[in-house]
Parts: structure tokens; sequence; C-alpha cells
């Protein structure tokens, strides 16, 4: 029996499922035990399988185990292959000298992507191109495959190395660019649909005929402007230098903007003129607030990206314009004001920027102001600014001619009117005298501001003393609503509406009553900028309230 229990030595072992089948089959039929061992067999079998089982899942669990208490791979950013074993890698912003598993080909790994790295600092993965990271700007191109480059808020400047994918990649200054998180490789360049556009406005088709009342200041401009362009070579003969930039001053509402624009596209139409060649006009409108920042260098930054993208346009055919609104608030005189740390700065970037160019030629530059007694004198010196222009307040045939640029022949007036005027024209024309002498009338009701000199002298302004053209173009734009309202009430009627006279003096006295030009209180240093007074010989402005007589106007400001 122990013959049919047992294997030769050199056999495996058998089970004991094995050894009861060996035992039922040595037990002759009817045997009562073999009944009992074929009960055995089964529970024994099954225990065996629920054993196995058992091993299975203790072989997962000790696996699990063992990956969950096993370190971390490392992710690093891909430098250069420095052998064919071995390559240089940044991690958490050290770089390593590291070998590579020979089964991650070196030749796939390009400059910037993401690599795996082991215990022993390894690469054993090629994981691509990350798809995050920080962005910068770049600031300066240096070379074929260095990039200079700052932060948003202008916190600190970095060089970094071009990506493989950034090789032949057209970059400029000003491009956004995304990084590694280490800021070492320059990863990939973002779309920039708004940065050369950020500053862009629209010029119309504007000649000098369409900006009405301001003669004296476009007759200085285009001496400025047209006759280096017209008489190059008496301007050669006499070595007489062509100006870089104008200063438009003067109070606001009076067409500095609409001068700057009509600058920019008659100098273009000039300049196409002349050499022949198909030219458009780039009018960056800047406003002045906009560049300041509380980040140290971030205002210095839009300045030189502003020049930078000039001079790009420049070379790409473009006539840039570089028109700055508001340019006391970031050109302004190096005092003591909470923006004093920035202006001391600034100042010196701008004055450097314009000392780089060299006529009107290359860019023009145009600075609108209504307190430019606040620009620092750096600025206004002759080889930066060279011109100063005055943009005054229209007089009564200057705002006559303004108005009639808005009150169009093609504009639907009053029946009556066109007809005892016996034209369109002649209507306008009739409009037009009514309401420009009831602006300039010097009537009571007129009054508009008391001023009160440091010598005792009183004086009053009335409303067409602080006439401009803004408030002309509104005077006819509150006339056509109030015509539309009349006339979208007489629908399903016979009567036909249009402008009347009467529109446009209620309009002119809506428009004093609620412009938001002038400043709602009676603080003084709020109207100074309105009117043309020498500020130090000023004591009081005060505005003069409808109905208010000059007696009542006198005590209440304290002045008998």
């Amino acid at each position: 029996m122990d013959d049919t229990l047992h294997l030769d030595s050199g056999d495996e072992p058998l089970s004991l499922v094995d050894k009861i089948d060996r035992l039922i089959a040595s037990l002759p039929p009817g045997d009562p035990v073999r009944g009992e061992l074929l009960d055995l067999r089964i529970e024994v079998a099954d225990m065996e399988d629920m054993t196995i089982e058992a091993r299975q899942t203790i072989e997962k669990l000790d696996a699990v185990v063992k990956k969950l208490s096993s370190p971390a791979n490392r992710i690093g950013t891909f430098l250069a292959a420095q052998s064919a074993e071995t390559a240089l890698i940044v991690v958490g912003g050290s770089d390593y000298l590291c070998n590579v598993d020979p089964r991650v080909e070196l030749r796939g790994l390009r400059r910037g992507t993401r690599v795996l790295v082991n215990e022993a600092y390894a690469i054993v993965g090629d994981l691509g191109f990350d798809k995050s990271g920080p962005i910068v700007k770049i600031n300066e191109i240096l070379g074929p495959d260095r990039l200079r480059v700052g932060t948003e808020h202008g916190q600190q400047s970095l060089v970094l190395q071009r990506g493989d994918l950034l090789l032949k990649e057209k970059l400029k200054v000003g491009d956004e660019i995304r990084t590694d998180p280490s800021y070492r490789v320059a990863i990939e360049a973002l779309a920039r649909p708004h940065r050369d556009e950020y500053f862009l406005d629209d010029v119309p088709e504007l000649p000098w005929e369409k900006v009405g009342g301001q003669q004296q200041a476009l007759a200085a401009i285009r001496d400025a402007i047209e006759l280096p362009l017209l008489h190059p070579d008496l301007f050669k003969r006499f070595a007489h230098q062509t100006p870089k930039g104008f200063l438009l001053y003067g109070p606001p509402g009076c067409g500095k903007t609409l001068i700057g624009k009509a600058c920019a596209y008659n100098l273009t139409q000039q300049l196409k003129a002349q050499t022949g060649e198909e030219m458009r006009e780039y009018f960056m409108h800047i406003k002045g607030p906009e560049i300041l920042n509380m980040w140290v260098g971030e205002s210095e930054r839009m300045v030189r990206e502003i020049f930078a993208t000039a001079r790009e346009k420049r070379r790409e055919g473009y006539l840039p314009f570089l028109f700055i609104d508001e340019a006391e608030s970031i050109l302004g005189t190096r005092r003591a004001t909470r923006f004093s740390n920035i202006l001391s700065t600034l100042v010196p970037m701008f004055c450097a920027e314009m000392d780089g160019i060299e006529s009107l030629h290359d860019v023009v530059i145009i600075l609108a102001s209504n307190r430019a007694d606040l620009i620092d004198p750096a600025i206004l010196r002759p080889g930066r600014i060279d011109r100063k222009i005055k943009v005054t307040r229209p007089d009564k045939p200057g705002a006559r001619e303004i108005i009639k640029i808005y009150l169009t022949a093609d504009l639907p007036y009053d029946p009556a009117l066109i007809s005892e005027a016996g034209s369109a024209q002649a209507a306008v024309d009739k409009l037009a005298d009514g309401i420009i002498d009831t602006i300039f009338a010097k009537r009571d009701e007129n009054r508009f501001l008391a001023i009160t000199l440091r010598s005792g002298k009183k004086e009053t302004l009335y409303r067409g003393d602080l006439i401009s053209g803004a408030i002309l173009a509104s005077i006819v734009e509150r006339a056509k609503g109030t015509a539309i309202k009349r006339a979208i009430a007489a629908i399903g009627t016979d009567a036909t509406e249009g402008i009347n006279d009467g529109d446009l003096r209620l309009a002119f006295d809506d428009e004093y009553a609620n412009n938001d030009i002038f400043p709602p209180s009676d603080i003084t240093e709020d109207w100074l900028h309105l009117i043309d007074y020498d500020a130090e010989n000023v004591v009081k402005v005060a505005p003069i309230h409808p109905g208010e007589s000059t007696r009542e106007r006198a005590v209440s400001t304290g002045v008998i």
C-alpha cells in the first residue's frame, strides 16, 4: 500500500486530493471505506480551492502594499543631452546630470519636455510637454535661443532658453509665452489677438475741413507736419530739424482727440502722395491712467512695449501715431504725490524712448492734456515735444461752423421751417444761427460762473464762454432725441415731425443743467481746469444757479 501512496524521490509530491484518489483506487469496489474517502475528497478539494484563492488575494495585497509604500518618482524638465547615456535635467529648481534608462530613447527627448525620474535620479520615462505653466512676457530677444522675460507684475526679470517648439517661432517683444514651472525653458508662444490692438483706435476719413472751430491750432499743426513733407530739400538745406511730437493742450471737449485723428489721416495721405507707396495710419489711443500700475517696473514695461509696437508697425509699412490722452497723469512733474515713485522712473523711461525716435517719419507722438502746467519739463523740452499747440474754446463763428457739421441738410426738419426758409440747407443755416445766438447771448439766464480774483475783482462767465465742440455735438443729439419722441407720438396721424428751433433751445438748457463735464460741486480746484484763468490769481469759482440774482450770489459766496 505504501508503494501506491508515494512516488519516486525525483517526482513532484502529490497533492492531498491526488493521494486520496490513489487510496480510493486501491480499495476494492464495495468497500465501505471507499464511500467515506469520496466524501473526504470533496471536502479536501473545496479546502484546496479556498487556499489557492486566499494565496492569490494575499499576493495581490502584498503587491499593492509594496506599490503604495515605494517612493514616488519625480518629474523633471529635460534641458539637453550630454552624451549617449546621460542628460541634463532640472528638478525642483536644481540641475542634475543623470543617466538615461536604455528603454528611453534619448534622441526623442526635446528641450522643455517633462521626464520621469526615479530614486536614483535616472530618466525612466518621457511624459511629453506640459499643458500648463506660468505666463511671462518677452522683454528682449537675446540671440536665436535665449529670451529675457518679465512677469506680469514686473517683479523679476529672467533669461530663458527657447524650447524646441519655439526655435523656429518668430517671437517679438511683448509676446506672452508659457514656461516650465522652474522658469528655465520657454515652452509655448500664446496667441496674442489683442496685444497689438489693445490701444488701437479707428481713424475715419477726416480731412482738415471736417474739424471746425480750430483754425489756429490746425494751421500750426499743418505747418509742423506738412511743410517738412512738401519741401524736404529746403529743410535739409537749412538743417532744420523735423519735429518728433506735439502737445495739444486746452479745456476738455474742444477737439484734441479729433485733431489728433485728423493729423493721423492727413499726414498719412501726404506721405502716400509723396512716396507713391501704399500706407495706412496706425493710431494708438493711449489713456494715461491705463499705464499706471502699482507693481514695480510694470508701468515702465508697458511704455517699452508701446514704443516697440509702434516701431514694429513702422517696419511693417504703417505710419504709427502715439496719442497719449491725459498725459499729465503719467508724465507729470516728479513731485511728492502718491505716484511719485512711479513717475520718478516712468518719465525718464519715456524720455529715453523718445530720444530713440528720429522724426515724424518714424513715429508721431501727440500728447493731449487739460493741464499742461503739470507735465514734466523734461518731456516738453525741444528735441522731444517740439510743438505746443493750444486748443481753445470756439468763438461764435467757430461754434457755428462746428454745429453745422452735426446739423446736416439730410436730417428731417420741421416742414414749416423748411417752407419758411425755402430749402433744407437754408433751414439748417437758420437753426444754426438761432441756437448760436442763444448760446452766446449775454443774458441773465446764461450766467454760469462767478469768478473772484485775488485782486478782489469779480467776473461773470456766461454759458457761451464755456462752450466746446463736445457740448455742441451733445446739444444736437439731445435735439434729435426730442424730435424722435415727438415723431413716435405722431405715428398714425398726418403730422410730419422734424427738428425745430425749440428742440435745440431745450437741448441747450438741458446740456448745461446735466452735462457731466461740469463739476457737481462748488470746489474751486474742480473748476480751474475748465476756465482760462491763472490758478494763482483765482480765489473763488462758484456756479451761478438758474434764477439766482447777482446780489444773492454775492451773499452766498461771502463776497459783497
